[in-house]
């Protein structure tokens, strides 16, 4: 059996890159200023790292799936030239007033409903009790929390530097040995 392992959960726009508004394509994407550092310093210390976003963008008809997912194998790509990786993607494609019938529905997966935080720890061996979740919107913190999760709020800047100062502090968190 797997042994648990901490995890760190990232919204992914806003959070992990900067939010153009409905981001889905290489040429647009724009990593946040100390991301890649940030998600290096967990992969370090072995931490599982997640991304955990709403891309309603696919019910509102803006893009596909298969784009959603295109952009979440070009950000692990940059990630692995820089040494670093994300363990895993969930996104939640629906949206109750989307355009495209298939995603136009009030689903269990849209934050601030934590499902998806939920099948990564089911499907991870998470240690929920050494895990929380970095969110810009109040959805992701209601998320994690419904998890039994501890959510922090990132209002901009440098993402490093937010958590060296507003999470490293209150979290124990070991060196691989």
């Amino acid at each position: 059996m797997n042994q648990k392992r901490p995890a760190v959960f990232f919204d992914r726009d806003g959070v992990l890159n900067v939010d153009h508004g409905y981001t889905y394509r290489e040429q647009d994407f724009e990593w946040m200023a100390g991301a890649i550092e940030t998600i290096k310093y967990f992969n370090a210390r072995n931490y599982r790292v997640f991304v955990i976003t709403n891309q309603s963008g696919v019910a509102r008809g803006y893009y596909t799936e298969h784009d959603v997912q295109l952009l979440h194998q070009f950000m692990n790509e940059e990630l692995d030239k820089q040494g670093a990786h994300i363990d895993a993607f969930y996104y939640c494609p629906h949206h109750s007033e989307g355009k495209v019938e298939e995603y136009r529905q009030s689903c269990t997966c849209r934050k601030p409903k934590p499902e998806m935080i939920h099948r990564a720890i089911k499907e991870w061996a998470v240690d929920s009790a050494h895990s929380f979740m970095i969110g810009d919107k109040s959805s992701d913190i209601e998320a994690a929390n419904a998890a039994g999760l501890t959510g922090y709020l990132f209002t901009g800047g440098n993402l490093y530097k937010f958590t060296e100062e507003q999470i490293l502090p209150y979290i124990h968190v070991k060196n691989i040995s």
